[in-house]
């Protein structure tokens, strides 16, 4: 199984890389800074450099893999954005051209809130992620949007997973298994064509 992560220098993406590593996947890593990605992986993956804003490298990277996974993010910064809704149109254009049909995507739990409930400093992303996720729907393609809560460094734990659910099932996921799913979740049809809420089990 090869797999290509887009955004996978972000602490979602690193995250998702590990979890292909350890389950002995071919990993190209879509990054446009190398130097971003820890040290200790760049010898293991195939680092491809680029942006998703520009087709030509994502059809490039997409080629001969077997999955994608988009861990894309604005590194905290929450200005008004069309680049992750471009980059994962840019995904799908690239993987219909070249049959590649299973794709996970992180996107926001606040696509679970009626518009007027989202935080205001998050609308302007929250728009781009329901973009990203319009994309998404309308693919054809075997897609998984995992609409994420808060996602925190803590270490991995057991999580709950709901399909097509009405809200998400808690506030907060550990980024390592946010990671694992995004990558597991590539392999198994029932996540197919659906919205994910997930959550870890909330501490005892």
């Amino acid at each position: 199984m090869k797999v290509v992560i887009f955004g996978s220098t972000g602490m979602t993406g690193v995250c998702a890389v590990e979890a292909a590593l350890k389950k002995g996947y071919e990993v190209r890593a879509f990054v446009r800074d190398p130097s971003k990605l820890p040290e200790d992986l760049r010898s293991k993956v195939e680092v491809v450099k680029g942006d998703v804003l520009e087709a030509d490298s994502v059809t490039n990277a997409i080629e001969g893999t077997d999955g994608v996974v988009i861990a894309l993010g604005t590194r905290g910064i929450l200005d008004p954005t069309s680049d992750m809704s471009e980059g994962t149109k840019n995904i799908i254009d690239a993987m219909r051209a070249k049959h590649v049909k299973a794709v996970s995507a992180c996107i926001s739990a606040f696509l679970f809130y009626e518009s007027d409930k989202v935080p205001e400093r998050f609308i302007s992303i929250t728009k781009d992620h329901k973009r990203m996720y319009e994309e998404l729907k309308g693919s054809g393609l075997d897609w998984i949007a995992v609409f994420s809560p808060h996602i925190s460094d803590d270490p991995s734990r057991d999580i709950i997973v709901e399909v097509n659910p009405e809200k998400s099932p808690g506030r907060a996921v550990s980024k390592h298994d946010l990671g694992r799913f995004l990558i597991d979740s590539l392999t198994d049809s029932k996540y197919y064509k659906t919205v994910i809420g997930l959550c870890n089990v909330p501490k005892a």
